[in-house]
């Protein structure tokens, strides 16, 4: 982390913020740093927290250069301002000294099925709206897809018991190794006096590949491994199929867990995750194979085909030139969709033709006084895109209850 007065001092206080605009939930990033030069840390962080429920998690696990950094007008003649290295130094200082102020409890209750981003985002800004609160988790701690789906060298497992303590002292409920969609439904839910629910249940479902011998015992998905890497056994040699951020969670994982040639094959010819996860990537060890894709795979490995862009711009696969690469593991990592086990159990919840839960543009569900948002419904995103949709389905969700008192 580069010494954080130091650059704060290098930040111009423009008048149209570019790094603002750049910013998914728009932080107020030049009031940030003109805070904390002036010795107003506390105040800073209040303003971050009230922005933005997850800013510890967001300034360690955002891409900031391709956001706020990336629009820091610094950054056209040399390096822009290390925002994340800001924000993270303030949010992670003031966090426990951190006080929200909370309305009166207004009697209304609100359940909240996940406690991934959204979840969390939703339940912080609906208790201090006033209503009660309860989390419905089906693990047996916080964090969702931060948790079980971040490695911890990115983003530390303690950030999140911190929470679980935060969230506490607002007075909210956590109910742990509890899957709403079994034993208990939506239905039961509002049957049982809560004025809402808020579904963010995340995306666990992994996409498959839809080659022969996906089956096999040598195949993996990382959304899987990142769960409990330790009861893996991967072997030497692996090949990671994707090229987002997951795939490089997975890949830098696999070499930390002892495996010794880790290949990353990309359908493009460039990745889709942060240039700096790739730089990280490639510091590890691992390795990097462009215009590649999966046909097959067998006992003894994958099968290589080279990838190419047709007259018309579109990938085709060149089937004829598939080439064995033998490894001990063969790693899938090309996104995730979300499970569908709440629909099932409540079938008047409907799904899109993407297979994700089905809302309407202010996150309402097919099932009346239901909301959702993250990555149930958009599919596998980051942190900070479901932090900023949740913060308007606060809003939402909000409106609704309050209407219920003028039926």
């Amino acid at each position: 982390m580069k010494n954080i007065r130091t650059e704060a001092m290098q930040c111009y206080q423009c008048k149209n913020p570019r790094c603002r605009q750049g910013c998914p939930i728009h932080t107020n990033i030049p009031e940030m740093i003109r805070l904390l030069k002036e010795d107003q840390v506390m105040d800073a962080a209040t303003m971050l927290f009230e922005n933005n429920p997850l800013s510890i998690v967001c300034s360690l696990v955002c891409d900031q250069e391709k956001q706020c950094e990336g629009a820091c007008i610094r950054g056209i003649k040399g390096d822009p301002v290390a925002i994340g290295d800001i924000e993270q130094y303030i949010s992670n200082s003031c966090f426990e000294r951190i006080r929200l102020n909370l309305q009166p409890e207004n009697g209304k209750r609100v359940a909240v099925i996940g406690s991934g981003p959204a979840g969390l985002t939703i339940a912080v800004l609906l208790r201090q709206k006033g209503y009660k609160v309860t989390i419905f988790e089906v693990r047996e701690k916080i964090g969702g897809i931060m948790r079980y789906g971040i490695p911890d060298y990115r983003l530390p497992r303690t950030i999140l018991d911190r929470y679980y303590d935060k969230l506490k002292s607002l007075g909210i409920l956590f109910r742990p190794n509890m899957a709403i969609g079994g034993a208990i439904g939506i239905q039961d839910l509002l049957d049982d006096g809560y004025a809402s629910v808020f579904i963010g249940t995340g995306a666990w479902k992994p996409r498959r590949l839809n080659i022969p011998g996906e089956t096999f015992g040598n195949v993996q998905y990382a959304v899987n491994y990142l769960n409990n890497p330790d009861v893996y056994d991967l072997g030497e040699k692996v090949a990671v199929i994707g090229a987002g951020n997951a795939a490089m969670d997975a890949a830098r994982t696999a070499v930390r867990k002892g495996s010794r040639d880790v290949t990353v094959y990309v359908r493009r010819d460039k990745v889709a995750a942060s240039q700096d996860e790739m730089d990280l990537a490639m510091i590890d060890g691992v390795k990097f194979e462009y215009m590649k894709a999966p046909v097959r795979i067998t006992d003894d490995g994958v099968f290589i085909a080279d990838t190419f862009f047709d007259e018309e711009g579109k990938l085709k696969i060149s089937e004829e030139s598939a080439k064995l690469v033998p490894v001990d593991t063969v790693m899938v990592a090309v996104s995730q969709v979300p499970q569908n086990r709440l629909v099932t159990r409540d079938p008047a919840l409907k799904l899109n033709d993407r297979g994700n839960l089905a809302t309407d543009e202010e996150g309402a569900t097919t099932m009346k006084g239901v909301f959702a948002s993250g990555d149930v419904v958009t599919g596998a995103k980051t942190v900070v895109h479901a932090v900023g949709e949740s913060k308007k389905i606060a809003e939402e969700m909000d409106h609704y209850m309050q209407s219920l008192d003028q039926d």
